[in-house]
């Protein structure tokens, strides 16, 4: 399956989904995008910077190496945060690290007034299936 089918697909199947991107973040790039209107380019871009900010910024990195060091793992690229979730004035984000290749993560931008359990839930189940189409 491609992954612009899989993309599709996991978008459909969140609740009152209107975006869904998968990004790389090593290189910065929306390797997929589905949305529901059109969008500028510079604002997709923006996501896939956003992403790259949210998992690898300078605080996060700072948090995780001193967690690493606290219990006493080794340098192993080991991340701690795999999920997060941001709340904004209309819309949910979810943002889930990839299990696969910890350098990827896929979005998903759905209406505030989605059910959040479920728009985690069904999230994590179409991980899997963007992480097989990548």
């Amino acid at each position: 399956m491609s992954l612009d089918i899989a993309l599709s697909k996991a978008q459909q199947a969140l609740p009152e989904c209107v975006a869904a991107g998968f990004v790389d973040m090593s290189t910065g790039m929306l390797l997929a995008v589905k949305t529901v209107d059109s969008h500028p380019q510079e604002v997709l871009d923006l996501v896939a910077a956003a992403t790259a900010d949210i998992f690898q910024g300078q605080s996060v990195t700072a948090i995780e190496k001193l967690f690493r060091k606290s219990r006493g793992q080794s340098e192993d690229g080991h991340h701690y945060f795999k999920e997060m979730l941001v709340f904004s004035d209309n819309l949910l984000h979810l943002f889930l690290r990839s299990k696969k290749r910890s350098d990827q993560a896929l979005v998903f931008v759905c209406r505030a007034s989605a059910n959040v359990g479920m728009v985690l839930t069904k999230g994590r189940q179409a991980l899997a299936g963007v992480e097989a189409a990548a």
